[in-house]
């Protein structure tokens, strides 16, 4: 472990592999794991029980080839709730906050000031960008893009298999660019754009793109304005 003196505050049985990296003024809380290889930025603050750095795995279901990944790094100022799982390969810039009880795949990068809320399930391969608000019980599929200032309310889901694990087709989430807010349980289905600034609303099952600064509800998903 390389760690400035005085600089770590650890809780009881955390487990600190070699070659790990710890800036200054981190707390970390009881029973927390950190793999070999993660970096820890400067005034980050770790719940207990998490667990940091960890390695992809698969069986012969999997479609993707899963290889050893690069360290994981937490940037300054984040915040790590407890219970979380955070994988190697994936990047936390500066003042990302992650709730409770979440789960961060490999090959993910979160941008600066984001949100992850408690119980939100990020998969890997996904781009989430900076000022996003991911609220409680999300589920972030692989492969998907989030730009800047996308809000999502609690408990939207996106798929990104057409097929439904039938064919061989390439995997691809929906992308949601830059200001969509996205209300409670709604469905984004797989390769689907949502345009900047449109507004989706509770409940909604997007099926096909939506233009920008237009807002659409129901199921399957219809026009109710366009600004």
């Amino acid at each position: 472990m390389n760690s400035p003196e005085n600089s770590m505050h650890g809780g009881k049985y955390v487990i600190i592999e070699d070659g790990v990296s710890i800036g200054k003024n981190v707390s970390i809380g009881h029973h927390t794991v950190i793999h070999s290889g993660t970096i820890i930025g400067d005034n980050v603050q770790i719940g207990s029980n998490a667990v940091l750095g960890c390695q992809p795995f698969q069986n012969s279901r999997v479609k993707h080839k899963v290889r050893a990944q690069k360290p994981l790094i937490i940037s300054n100022n984040c915040k790590i709730g407890n219970n979380t799982v955070l994988y190697a390969g994936s990047i936390l810039e500066e003042e990302v906050m992650v709730g409770d009880l979440a789960s961060i795949r490999e090959n993910t990068n979160v941008g600066n000031l984001s949100v992850i809320g408690r119980n939100v399930i990020v998969e890997c391969r996904t781009k989430i960008g900076k000022r996003c608000m991911i609220q409680t019980g999300c589920y972030v599929t692989a492969d998907m893009v989030m730009e800047d200032d996308v809000f999502m309310g609690p408990e939207v889901s996106t798929s990104n298999d057409k097929q439904m694990g039938t064919g061989t087709r390439k995997l691809k989430g929906p992308y949601i660019k830059k200001g969509v807010r996205i209300g409670n349980n709604a469905t984004l289905l797989p390769g689907i754009t949502i345009g900047e600034n449109a507004v989706v609303g509770a409940g909604a099952v997007v099926t096909k793109n939506v233009q920008n600064s237009t807002t659409v509800i129901g199921n399957p998903a219809r026009v109710l304005k366009r600004e």
